[in-house]
């Protein structure tokens, strides 16, 4: 089972229904949450539907955007033939 999970995530010839399933999860993450209920929420933005989505998403961007331009720019990333 988990060749076949692995040959799923790793196959080139999966792509496209690899990227549909990931679309639908996405699309059932944003449904999912208009179903919640939003009497508690504290700010105006916590009462959007899809907010938390949104937020999380964002989120996930601009921390892989800072840590490559850390790894590029702050010196932590090196050449593969640094130690030769």
């Amino acid at each position: 089972m988990i060749e076949r999970i692995a040959g799923f995530f790793g196959d080139e010839t999966h792509a496209t229904r690899r990227r549909r399933l990931f679309y639908l999860v996405l699309v059932l993450i944003v449904v999912a949450d208009f179903l919640v209920s939003r009497e508690h929420a504290e700010y105006l933005w916590e009462r959007l539907p899809g907010w938390s989505a949104v937020y999380g998403f964002g989120s996930c961007v601009l921390l892989i955007f800072v840590s490559k331009f850390l790894g590029h720019q702050g010196g932590l990333m090196r050449r593969e033939d640094y130690y030769d």
